[in-house]
């Protein structure tokens, strides 16, 4: 019989679950990009819009406990940036890290996108 961990899954939240399909099935134009055009295919298994906690994580490399967002327009507002901080220590506590794009720059900006994308899975892999 497998050895279950002590520590319950506190990370899972089945009724996020639904908004993370929904989510999945209708990608910004810069997450879609992004996956289909390198994360998708990445020798590191992504995954989408995976709920983490009290979040869905635009993307999320669970070996490599990085969550990549892809930021719009509402993240900009005092609001958006003081739910993001949060989102961010939240998720930070348990060792994730979080990367964060702008749109703009996943259009405009691709390959330096994808370049720090594979800097913090080095650096991810050097910790462990």
């Amino acid at each position: 019989m497998p050895m279950r961990s002590a520590r319950p899954n506190r990370w899972y939240r089945p009724d996020l679950k639904p908004r993370a399909r929904l989510l999945r099935r209708d990608p910004t134009p810069a997450e879609r990009k992004l996956w289909y055009e390198f994360l998708s295919s990445h020798h590191e298994k992504f995954t989408r819009q995976k709920p983490i906690g009290n979040y869905i994580a635009d993307f999320y490399c669970a070996q490599k406990r990085l969550v990549i967002e892809v930021d719009g327009d509402s993240h900009f507002s005092d609001q958006g940036q003081h739910h993001d901080a949060k989102r961010t220590r939240a998720l930070g506590s348990d060792g994730i890290r979080v990367l964060r794009f702008t749109n703009a720059e996943v259009a405009e900006q691709f390959e330096a996108v994808c370049e720090r994308i594979e800097e913090a899975l080095s650096r991810a892999s050097e910790k462990t």
